[in-house]
């Protein structure tokens, strides 16, 4: 990398890493949150659809951070946004040591706006390294926003060898005090706290111009609002619990406010497109990823699990760097997309049915490899076609995907709890009856559904790896025999939830099979205008 060469300012090396270690901090946070999920089901009796709204309540308030700060960032300077994002940081790692004053209902929501604070410091922070790289890379941008998105599985690395070398091999608990764990975030936060201090930061090309935020939002117009209020909408009514005429009533609000702001425009149809895309990512990437440590640990076994969590990661991390060279050989950003939303596809559908370790690596690097390129190409695709919208198409656009992994994770831990009852209630509907949650799990307009209760079925889970730890000490490595070794109560809870989480993924296919339609339309459309490239604010002017 020859940042004199491709960069626009003498400090865009500095600069992109400061955004790297921003972001780690972010990965961080998130897989530490992964890895203590077992610690919190047994601690709390949480359901696993409580257990995703904590996780995901980050997103969410990314949504408010990383819009908010795309159209302040320009006019209060992004030195602001740091401090601001440092504090909310420190914040949410002090807000974890107040789980132990109350019950487990006052937890869940001690828990619940920690990660909220948490996600709000990592939305704030992404609003100014987004459009900081896309602005001192302007030639390259699918190239180092890929490389400043590397940040986010090196953070997950980092916080999956982390918990993996502090769990107890009989078990899936912590041998440390978990709030400690989730702390660590703040070692990567003062690295980007050091990085940032002093540095001059370049405006983008539409501040430099002197565009107004209302010609900024032009692009976004209605279509943009329609997406992100639709959200809201179901922000504001599950998570905040407003009654659904008030959870409408202040998505249309906001749907107003951007038509008048824009005079009614109602906005790019190809950056609705993108949106909509953008969506389905944030659904799939991140709302997948708050479960996939805890899924495949249930498969094979929980240290099992934390081990491919870090290698999918390591497999992220390190193609990451590799998006200018694909680019090289002649596949757009567009196609790069397309290959990506297919490889996902494919390796949830064998993610689903695997049975051994190897099975597990095969399956899981196909669906590393087609995950990679998702979110900086997507922010890449926004900058190159949009540059009118300054830093506010890339803004709205991460607040898109974070809104809907809030959706996601918290869909997914219902899709798990939906099957996993339902499997329990076929094989054997006594026991079923006996173990189901005190409380429903609830998602959108599905039915409501009782999954198995979280302290039940952490006890067997905790059962079966005593047994494989006293099978291991005996030198019998045979991984049938653990569950032998269950009660039949026991094997029933596990295989069900097994079953479950099964089911769950075939369903999470279906959202990159989705996308993969989307693409294939977006490519084909490109080569209908003459192909993929880059565009100037002058060339969008002359477009318009």
């Amino acid at each position: 990398m020859n940042f004199q060469r491709d960069g626009i300012a003498p400090n865009a090396g500095r600069l992109l890493w400061a955004g790297f270690f921003a972001i780690l901090a972010a990965g961080v946070g998130f897989s530490i949150r992964g890895g203590i999920v077992n610690t919190w089901r047994a601690e709390f009796g949480f359901t696993d659809q409580q257990i995703g709204s904590i996780n995901t309540a980050a997103f969410s308030a990314f949504c408010f951070g990383i819009i908010g700060g795309g159209m302040l960032c320009d006019r209060l300077g992004y030195r602001a946004l740091v401090v601001a994002a440092f504090v909310f940081h420190l914040v949410s790692a002090v807000t974890a040591y107040f789980t132990g004053v109350g019950d487990a209902a006052f937890a869940l929501k001690v828990l619940y706006w920690g990660s909220f604070v948490f996600g709000l410091a990592n939305g704030t922070l992404e609003a100014v390294a987004n459009p900081l790289v896309a602005t001192l890379f302007p030639n390259h941008r699918t190239h180092y926003l890929n490389i400043l998105h590397a940040s986010w599985p090196a953070g997950l690395v980092l916080g999956g060898l982390a918990c993996y070398f502090v769990q107890d091999s009989n078990s899936a608990q912590l041998t440390v005090p978990w709030q400690l764990m989730l702390a660590l975030f703040l070692v990567p936060t003062l690295f980007y706290g050091v990085l940032f201090f002093g540095q001059a930061m370049p405006k983008s090309a539409a501040t430099q111009k002197g565009l107004p935020l209302a010609d900024m939002f032009q692009d976004v117009g209605l279509l943009g609002a329609i997406v992100v209020c639709t959200l809201l909408s179901q922000f504001f009514g599950t998570t905040l619990g407003l009654p659904p005429a008030a959870a409408y009533g202040l998505a249309g609000a906001g749907v107003v406010a951007v038509g008048v702001l824009t005079k009614f425009s109602l906005g790019s149809f190809l950056l609705f497109t993108l949106f909509v895309a953008h969506m389905l990512i944030g659904a799939v990437e991140l709302g997948t990823d708050s479960w996939i440590n805890s899924i495949t640990g249930n498969f094979l076994t929980p240290a099992q699990g934390q081990i491919l969590f870090v290698f999918t990661s390591l497999v992220m991390f390190g193609l990451r760097f590799c998006a200018g060279w694909i680019e090289r050989l002649g596949l757009s950003p567009i196609g790069i997309l397309l290959v990506s939303a297919i490889l996902a596809c494919i390796g949830l559908n064998l993610t689903a049915g695997i049975e051994t370790f190897a099975g597990a690596l095969l399956a899981l690097s196909i669906y590393a490899i087609g995950k990679t390129f998702f979110w900086p190409t997507m922010l890449a695709v926004a900058s190159d076609r949009f540059p009118r919208t300054g830093a506010i198409a890339i803004s709205v656009m991460g607040g898109i995907g974070m809104l809907s992994a809030g959706l996601g994770g918290p869909g997914l831990g219902y899709a798990k709890d939906r099957f996993a009852g339902a499997e329990l209630l076929r094989t054997d509907a006594a026991l079923h009856a006996k173990v189901q949650s005190a409380e429903a799990s609830k998602f959108l307009m599905f039915d409501e559904v009782r999954g198995i209760d979280g302290k039940q079925l952490a006890a067997a889970k905790n059962a079966l790896e005593v047994a494989r730890g006293e099978l291991v000490k005996a030198g019998d490595l045979d991984p049938g025999k653990a569950m032998a070794r269950l009660s039949t109560d026991e094997r029933a809870l596990v295989q069900a939830s097994i079953a479950g989480d099964r089911q769950a993924l075939r369903v999470d296919s279906v959202i990159p099979a989705a996308m993969a339609v989307i693409y294939l339309l977006l490519a084909l459309w490109f080569k209908s205008r003459g192909g993929y490239r880059v565009l100037s604010i002058d060339d969008q002017d002359a477009r318009s």
